[in-house]
């Protein structure tokens, strides 16, 4: 059993009064951890702390702060087993996978370790004998409200790239992965100064609180409903607000493509995570030439899979984060057949603890079906036919969503098309999942906005001041 203390003004177990919380295993349904619940009093005092050290942080160094981070991304890969054990027991990650996302974060603080001191300014040229410059700082205090579905490496982005430039932090984790945020922040604790990082916990009605203090930004990762609550309480105060929220991507498959192949990508989008990414398939637009094909191989690999508890040795797919969930899930799928679809892979609860839920293939599906149109945040792939690359296109671009899309072709023209066409932050060729270290996007419409990842975060937790100096009287200095 975890027990999660919080970090106020550099004073850990500062607060708590406000109740606990406990955390179930999803596979079984045990108590793994009990979390403090913040009152608003507990929020604002976090706030303010961080207000009284943020000017001796932004005054640090720019390599300074680097290397306190280089520290932190040590202590973090020290904690690594610990917090990957810690994430598939709060949220039933296949514990490989939440080994991936540990390393995923610890190389998410070395990068902006790296490149942070590297950024500068731009001089401008303006009148003889004066000097103008546009110079980045910190914007001040920010809040990171972050999510479950994979706790540690969304976490090192918003926290690694506003505390290397110069920002104070009150850290937020998910009700669901309290224990993990807590272990990430003692870990990162070490390596900074005290008052630097606040932990926090508890509930949505923390995270309201928190978004309604006077911050300079709020950064949040999760569900749609929520970020425009953010934003909301953003306009209020004046906070920046940083949003990557739900999506509903679309996987496109091209005529010209192997069926098989196109099977397994689909299988990896809809199924890793048991499809709690932010980027995972949630609906399949494939040509009626290879549809047969696909289903019949796509049916194969869903019934495949091993279905396990993530701390098991080969499990390709745990349970979904809690039963609340599963029946968010299943509900969508029970109103698909409903409206006429058809199951071919899975579909059905299982019995016995804990809040799995096998691979599920719906075919027979329509575009404007609420399976398809809406977020489903679990292993389910609905197929729907179409007669063309622009019938399938079309069809994946109308969403309200916008967050990325994979289109599958053989065909350069179409791979221009899709990635011209497609009103998202990321079109994905030939590959569900993927791409190059220090990429990022802009999500759109109700996804989000701003950048989440790469070196553009940087950007978005500074602000630019425009310098103009001139010699007394027009001379020279």
């Amino acid at each position: 059993m975890y027990t999660v203390a919080q970090l106020i003004g550099g004073v850990w177990g500062a607060g708590g009064e406000g109740g606990e919380l406990v955390v179930h295993d999803p596979a079984d349904g045990s108590p793994v951890t009990r979390t403090p619940v913040a009152t608003a009093d507990e929020v604002a005092k976090a706030v303010e702390a961080a207000r009284g050290v943020a000017a001796e942080w932004a005054a640090t160094a720019p390599a300074d702060r680097a290397a306190a981070l280089h520290r932190a991304a040590d202590a973090v890969e020290a904690a690594a087993d610990e917090l990957a054990e810690a994430t598939t027991a709060e949220m039933g990650k296949p514990l490989d996978d939440a080994r991936g996302g540990v390393a995923a974060g610890v190389g998410t603080l070395r990068q902006y370790a790296e490149l942070a001191p590297l950024r500068g300014g731009r001089t401008l040229h303006g009148a003889h004998g004066a000097l103008d410059f546009m110079a980045p700082e910190p914007r001040g205090v920010v809040a990171a409200i972050t999510p479950w579905n994979d706790p540690v490496a969304v976490s090192c982005g918003l926290l690694g790239a506003a505390l290397v430039t110069g920002n104070v932090v009150v850290y937020k984790p998910s009700e669901r992965t309290p224990a993990t945020g807590w272990l990430l922040a003692r870990a990162l604790d070490s390596a900074l100064p005290a008052g630097v990082l606040s932990l926090i916990t508890g509930g949505g009605e923390v995270g309201a609180a928190l978004a309604g203090q006077e911050l300079d930004v709020i950064a949040h990762v999760g569900s749609t409903a929520t970020g425009r609550v953010i934003a909301a309480a953003g306009a209020r105060t004046g906070a920046k607000v940083l949003l990557e929220n739900g999506g509903s991507d679309p996987l496109v498959v091209d005529a010209d493509v192997d069926p098989i192949w196109a099977a397994e990508q689909a299988a990896l989008g809809c199924f890793a995570n048991a499809g709690q990414i932010c980027v995972a398939v949630e609906r399949i637009y494939v040509h009626r030439d290879v549809a047969e094909g696909f289903l019949d191989a796509l049916v194969a690999r869903a019934e495949a899979l091993t279905v396990g508890p993530g701390r098991d040795p080969g499990t390709q797919l745990a349970p979904l984060v809690d039963r609340r969930h599963r029946d968010h899930v299943h509900g969508q799928v029970t109103a698909a057949l409903a409206d006429g679809a058809r199951i071919r892979a899975g579909g059905v609860l299982p019995d016995g603890p804990g809040a799995f839920y096998p691979a599920t293939v719906v075919e027979g599906c329509r575009h404007d079906m609420a399976l398809v149109r809406e977020e489903t945040f679990g292993p389910v792939a609905p197929v729907v036919v179409v007669d063309s690359f622009s019938e399938g296109l079309r069809c994946a671009a109308d969403s309200p969503y916008g967050l990325a899309a994979t289109v599958l072709t053989g065909s350069m023209s179409h791979a221009q098309r899709a990635w011209r066409e497609l009103p998202v932050g990321t079109v994905k060729i030939n590959s569900v999942f993927g791409g190059a270290p220090g990429g990022a996007a802009q999500p759109r419409r109700g996804s989000g906005q701003g950048f989440g990842y790469g070196p553009e975060l940087l950007d978005e937790f500074s602000t630019v001041k425009a310098v103009h100096l001139e010699a007394p009287g027009g001379g020279h200095w």
